[in-house]
């Protein structure tokens, strides 16, 4: 990628001052014409002119200006128009230089469900259907933690039992012997009463706990003049374990305080950005959000964050506090988005003096440290990767690496891994595995041509996500045969890529490094043998994994096509509709019709096959 040229720059300068000023949406593009970044404005031709005029700019502006080949815009009636639309953008087009944030589905949640009688579950994946969420939350302890509570002192069931058709059906479990659910399944418990609960649960999860504990004291009150000893012990001890919950929070503000407060700290390595969510007077929970050295964090960037910060979340609360400054009209237009997404005021400030002033300080010393200790291990892994580089002669360090395997069993399900290391940490969720079709017999060397021609066709044909991203260096599971299939496989497409094979001991045990002529040492370096060893056993781990799953797939498709009628295709829609074998064994012959393709003799074929007693059926 090439910068622009001063005449370029110029060119640039001209066509922004040719722009109104209405609101909008502008988009910079580099030389080859991907989205580096993506901002907004009230006025367009002020705020992209400021770009490529002569004025002092920090550093990370000045990156981004000087590989902007181009730019597009998009006008809006609105500044709220053109927030929402900046949100899209960013999200669509992921740019290098926006604040991006971890993606929602990767977060924990915690999900009412929307059923006659609700249940409460834990959830990394926040759909679009007409279920409660609240999250997310910054780690599962936070989840596991009020989810007990909820069980526990509540009673909500956490069996897998459907309700109301299974209330009645068998005997209760253990939790409710010993007195940590309700009994729903036993039928003493009205529709009525169960739904009080969830109300309760539902203000707890908002942090709403001070109007819990009054509800529950009314009752348990209630309780004991009817002589209700249980239930008004029930009540007494629920009000107990919200106490103690209280206590391990930390108290910063009155009880009925709701708020979210955040914090920047920067320094010329990287960004971070603290929130602590204040809900009943006490932080519940807190995120941190970690940037790169190249991401902008100006006034626009910072309201892009926001924006999409809340997309993400159940509420926004009736206040905001920022430590850092934002424009006074950049501050009005979030206030009126927020306020009109809450369907109440909400109001967002930068505090000067008193109590908030000093709680966003604390979380401004809170980002400090997380981006000081992010700088301190992001600085140890690159030490690692330099001292590969050196090791193997590579001319960069090897900054994103593909490390691939091939596993099987039996003629079926050859798979090829590959994982990927992002700055010398796992990159999960750049993880793919290649289900190999062009082979009926086991052949590693085979199986890692056909999967290194498909990544690389990825490379070529993609021009965003993970496969259109450049490997700085790839490692094969194997030795100088594997290494000599990979170059050619990656000469015959022109690309130029330095691979290198992970070898083994005979105790499959990772003893060097080879290229397609030699053996390299790697043991004398115990940092880049460590390295080295947790990249071969983690694409390992994957590829297995993925062999295995895939196989257990089959077995079970194949188990559903000896009940008459049901072939590959119809197995398959059966398995993707359920989810899981146990699932569609325990559905009904109504909930099976449901399934494309499957009509109602299919259905009956099914449900018999899994509920009657007989030769060629599974008993339950």
């Amino acid at each position: 990628m090439m910068p622009q040229t001063i005449n370029r720059t110029n060119e640039l300068l001209n066509k922004a001052n040719q722009l109104p000023l209405f609101p909008g949406v502008y988009i910079m593009k580099d030389r080859n014409g991907n989205v580096i970044y993506v901002g907004k404005s009230r006025k367009l031709k002020n705020r992209v002119s400021q770009y490529f005029q002569n004025s002092e700019k920090n550093t990370k502006t000045s990156r981004m200006v000087y590989f902007t080949e181009d730019f597009d815009y998009i006008i809006c009636k609105t500044e709220i128009e053109a927030l929402t639309l900046e949100n899209t953008l960013i999200k669509q087009y992921s740019p290098k230089y926006n604040i991006k944030l971890k993606d929602a589905k990767s977060y924990p949640y915690i999900k009412i469900t929307h059923e006659e009688y609700p249940r409460i579950v834990f959830t990394r994946s926040r759909v679009a259907d007409k279920g409660k969420y609240f999250g997310p939350f910054s780690g599962t302890s936070t989840v596991y933690s009020l989810l007990d509570i909820l069980h526990k002192s509540l009673g909500i069931p956490t069996c897998k039992r459907k309700f109301p058709q299974d209330i009645g059906k068998s005997r209760p479990c253990l939790y409710y012997q010993i007195g940590q659910c309700c009994g729903l399944c036993t039928g003493k418990i009205t529709k009525k009463e169960y739904l009080s609960l969830i109300n309760c649960a539902t203000d707890i999860l908002k942090g709403n706990t001070a109007e819990s504990k009054k509800q529950l004291s009314a009752q348990m009150i209630e309780f004991a003049e009817a002589e209700y000893f249980e239930a008004a012990a029930k009540c007494r001890d629920t009000i107990e374990a919200l106490d103690a919950l209280h206590q391990k929070q930390t108290v910063v503000a009155s009880p009925d305080t709701e708020m979210d407060v955040f914090g920047l700290w920067k320094d010329e390595f990287c960004s971070c950005i603290s929130c602590a969510y204040v809900r009943g007077g006490a932080v519940i929970d807190k995120s941190d959000y970690i940037f790169g050295s190249e991401t902008e964090t100006d006034y626009g960037a910072l309201s892009a964050f926001l924006v999409e910060h809340y997309k993400k979340r159940e509420s926004i609360p009736k206040e905001i506090l920022i430590s850092f400054k934002l424009d006074a009209n950049d501050i009005a237009v979030l206030e009126e988005y927020f306020s009109r997404e809450a369907g109440r005021r909400v109001t967002l400030r930068t505090p000067k003096r008193g109590s908030k002033k000093t709680l966003c300080d604390t979380v401004v010393s809170n980002a400090e440290d997380k981006a000081r200790q992010s700088t301190k291990e992001a600085q140890k892994d690159e030490g690692v990767l330099v001292a590969l580089a050196n090791l193997l002669g590579l001319e960069s360090v090897p900054m994103r690496i593909e490390a691939y395997d091939i596993s099987n069993i039996g003629r079926e399900n050859i798979t090829a891994g590959m994982i990927v290391y992002k700055n010398g940490k796992k990159s999960k969720s750049d993880y793919r595995a290649f289900n190999i079709k062009n082979l009926d017999t086991p052949d590693d060397y085979a199986s890692m041509k056909e999967a290194l021609t498909r990544r690389i066709k990825h490379l070529r044909e993609d021009s965003s996500g993970s496969f259109s991203e450049y490997p700085d260096l790839i490692l094969v599971d194997g030795g100088r045969g594997h290494v000599s299939v990979a170059k050619e496989v990656l000469a015959d497409m022109g690309v130029l890529i330095p691979v290198f094979g992970m070898v083994k001991d005979d105790f499959h045990k990772t003893r060097a490094l080879c290229t397609d002529t030699q053996e390299i040492n790697i043991a004398k370096d115990r940092v880049i043998f460590t390295f080295i060893y947790g990249i071969q056993e983690e694409v390992h781990r994957f590829t297995v994994g993925k062999t295995t799953r895939a196989k257990s797939a089959t077995l079970t498709r194949s188990s559903l096509k000896q009940i008459d009628g049901i072939g590959e295709a119809k197995a398959r829609k059966l398995l993707t509709y359920f989810g899981t074998l146990a699932r569609l064994m325990d559905a009904t012959c109504e909930e099976i019709r449901r399934v494309s393709g499957i009509g109602e003799k299919d259905a009956i074929a099914v449900h018999s096959y899994f509920h009657k007693d007989n030769e060629g059926g599974i008993k339950k």
